[in-house]
């Protein structure tokens, strides 16, 4: 019989909201287990933790890697990033013999298509950092030269343009990768629906939402 320890994980109120909640998780392994799991399967333990992916100290995941490694049962997360979003961490896991990793929204990924999935995804990450940053620092220089209504005007458009470039960043992680890949507008507002993302009004994704999110990232 087919073996599996949980882990899901939350750091903050706000992913919650963005889909990266508990509710969500466990959805997209439930999806997992009844449409590409090995039947008939057990869920031997669901580890539940409340931590943020880039500390190192995490004891829940520490313990589920510990029954993984006693059992001999897959570890099953609903996300990649739930584990880490350090590439070096997921590296050093999936190099440990004893540890057999799935990733309910990549079903079919072995290991070495999920070594590049984070590989990418902190590549991402990394380059969105200094482009907000850098968007933010040009910003306000150009905000200092400017004065009155047309000041304020410039303000409210920094900050609703802002505000859409955090939630593209959000989903960035997912829409990126899918579009290198080749997949569809269509497709990737169908997996984010089906991850349970809303959009910024908290309805179902639909294609020219996600072209004007993977612009708003290109450009």
């Amino acid at each position: 019989m087919q073996q599996y320890v949980t882990y899901v994980r939350v750091s903050t109120s706000e992913q919650g909201r963005s889909g990266l909640g508990l509710a969500a998780q466990e959805r997209d392994i439930g999806l997992f287990l009844d449409a590409f799991s090995e039947v008939p399967f057990e869920v031997i333990e669901t580890v539940t933790e409340v931590q943020t992916g880039g500390a190192d100290d995490r004891p829940e995941l520490a313990r589920a890697l510990k029954l993984v490694r006693k059992t001999g049962a897959e570890l099953l997360v609903a996300k990649l990033d739930r584990l880490s979003r350090k590439v070096s961490f997921i590296a050093n896991l999936m190099d440990d013999p004893k540890v057999r990793l799935r990733v309910a929204s990549m079903p079919s990924a072995d290991k070495f298509q999920l070594h590049i999935y984070a590989a990418l995804a902190e590549q991402e990450r990394t380059f969105i950092s200094a482009r907000t940053k850098a968007a933010l620092r040009e910003a306000k220089a150009k905000g200092s030269k400017l004065g009155g209504l047309r000041d304020a005007t410039g303000k409210r458009n920094e900050v609703v343009s802002a505000n859409a470039m955090k939630r593209a960043e959000k989903v960035s992680g997912i829409v990126l990768p899918l579009r290198k890949q080749g997949a569809t507008l269509r497709s990737i507002a169908a997996t984010l629906n089906a991850s349970g993302v809303p959009t910024a009004r908290g309805g179902e994704w639909q294609a020219s939402q996600v072209k004007r999110v993977i612009e708003r990232l290109e450009n």
